[in-house]
């Protein structure tokens, strides 16, 4: 069968009913009784008066419930929304009520830490999976199209709050093909899953696992040596990871050089560029396993892969586009850009999401008409980058920076305002600014340049606000206390002056 709705993955593999689908520490859930899990919530779901097209929440840690979860409100035809349990409460708050969220599903000690965030109204139903419940009838599916949302995944953008990144079931349907496609995922693999569903490549791990009927390993962000200790006991095949990740097992993993590891296949990246030095290092260590460099950004989930066989000479590179998608660099004056020449990268093809929920500003800045083939040629839709890259005369892609003031840091993206609106906050400050400054080990690390409010600050009560109301990637790791800020000729905070300043020093 092909899949045409993400649930529809749950049956796109034909294999036992009794093969392990999913492990979560001593847990194991075999393929039937996923399937019979993610129906059992969905009946709740149905009971609950979810109708077609509601958004739910799903507030969980990386479970067994969490995968389920996921399907179950695809099978009940609502939308899911991951949210990534490192969140703050207010940070959970607002993403329930953008997204219009009207059903929970959590358990009673998280819906318990947001209780107080999300307001005693009584608008939002929470469905506990940690508490019992009983059996209930499966209600009949709901009629859904390929073309209509599925998820809404939040992701910082460049000022404020995070934004819904809204995906079509056709749009993750299209993905989980495409990655399994050049990775050559079969049900053979045993993927290791590190990344946060809420992450638009940690669900892929879960969807292409499902389709293919591979078996996924649950695990998060601990100890390299754990790391490779879990690669080793579960005979890994698959892992994917961030750069955070490789400096963690190249610099800080004793046990990975004297660990036997030929059953690790391939090892791919996501969330910023990996430095060469890394790279290189991840190739004397793993000298059996396949290592692909991936580029993208959850508004087109993934543009570009660097095939293994190039790896050793284009370390830097992050590839051609992948299956089924075209992308191409557009210059500032709009015409595409010629080898060697610097332009944003535009992405074309059946992963382009549907834009930003309730926000249709945001939209239209992203998801354009196609600058260089017409409606009448088939042009379409695409995706505006805001990433600058060049192409070399061979056609591989290299990254140059962003165009926009986002911050990178282990994986992450992070709105520098919504950090600065915490920060000022604490009363500390008359102004401050929030950067990212170039390291090895997680892509850039957070810098906080402000000016004191009364010539003095009380670095620990703004660092312990700040944690209070941010989760640990967003709180700054060193804050600079200056006299000024610098100005750009129209007025505005220089932010390149400020991450010159401190690069340079």
């Amino acid at each position: 069968m092909r899949a045409r709705l993400l649930h529809d993955l749950l049956v796109a593999s034909v294999c036992d009913g009794a093969r392990p689908a999913i492990v979560d520490g001593e847990r194991t859930l075999n393929r039937g009784d996923l399937v019979r899990t993610v129906e059992t919530y969905a009946a709740h779901l149905a009971a609950m008066g979810l109708q077609r097209g509601e958004r739910v929440g799903i507030l969980l840690p990386k479970s067994l419930e969490e995968c389920a979860a996921i399907f179950a409100v695809s099978r009940a035809g609502g939308v899911f929304v991951p949210i990534n349990p490192v969140l703050k409460p207010q940070q959970v708050a607002h993403i329930l009520a953008d997204s219009g969220a009207r059903i929970l599903v959590s358990n009673s000690v998280l819906a318990g830490q947001v209780e107080t965030a999300l307001g005693q109204d009584g608008s939002l139903a929470v469905f506990d999976v940690s508490a019992p419940f009983k059996e209930l009838p499966l209600a009949p599916e709901t009629v859904v199209l390929a073309e209509d949302l599925a998820a809404i995944l939040y992701t910082s953008g460049s000022t404020g709050q995070p934004k819904g990144v809204m995906l079509s079931h056709a749009n993750l349907v299209a993905g989980t093909r495409i990655v399994r496609t050049y990775l050559g995922i079969t049900a053979n693999d045993r993927i290791l899953s590190l990344l946060p569903f809420s992450f638009d490549y940690g669900l892929n791990q879960l969807l292409t696992a499902v389709e293919q009927g591979a078996l996924l390993v649950l695990g998060s962000f601990q100890l390299g040596d754990q790391i490779v200790s879990a690669l080793a006991r579960h005979r890994i095949t698959g892992l994917a990871g961030v750069p955070t990740v490789w400096a963690i097992l190249t610099r800080a993993s004793p046990t990975l050089q004297r660990t036997e590891l030929s059953h690790l296949r391939y090892i791919t990246n996501s969330g910023g560029a990996v430095p060469e030095a890394t790279v290189r290092r991840l190739v004397e260590l793993l000298p059996r396993t396949d290592i692909v460099l991936m580029y993208g950004l959850t508004e087109a989930f993934r543009s570009t892969y660097l095939p293994p066989a190039e790896v050793a000479r284009r370390p830097t590179s992050i590839g051609k586009a992948i299956p089924e998608c075209e992308v191409f660099l557009v210059t500032e004056d709009g015409r595409r850009a010629r080898p060697g020449e610097p332009g944003i990268l535009v992405h074309r093809g059946p992963t382009v999401s549907l834009g930003y929920w309730n926000r249709p500003d945001d939209t239209a800045h992203v998801i354009r008409p196609n600058p260089v083939t017409p409606p009448e040629q088939g042009g379409g839709l695409v995706c505006w980058s805001g990433d600058l890259v060049v192409e070399d005369e061979d056609g591989f892609l290299h990254f140059v920076g962003r165009k926009d003031a986002m911050i990178k840091s282990a994986g992450y993206r992070i709105s520098p305002t919504e950090v600065e609106d915490v920060l000022m906050s604490t009363g500390a400050f008359r102004q401050v600014a929030v950067i990212g400054l170039p390291d090895e080990w997680i892509g850039q690390r957070l810098c906080a340049v402000g000016v004191a409010m009364d010539g003095v600050v009380d670095m620990a009560s703004v660092l312990r606000q700040t944690a209070e109301r941010l989760p640990g990637h967003m709180v700054p790791s060193l804050v600079d206390i200056v006299a000024e800020l610098p100005q750009t000729p129209n007025g505005k905070v220089d932010y390149k002056a400020l991450v010159a300043e401190r690069v340079t020093s």
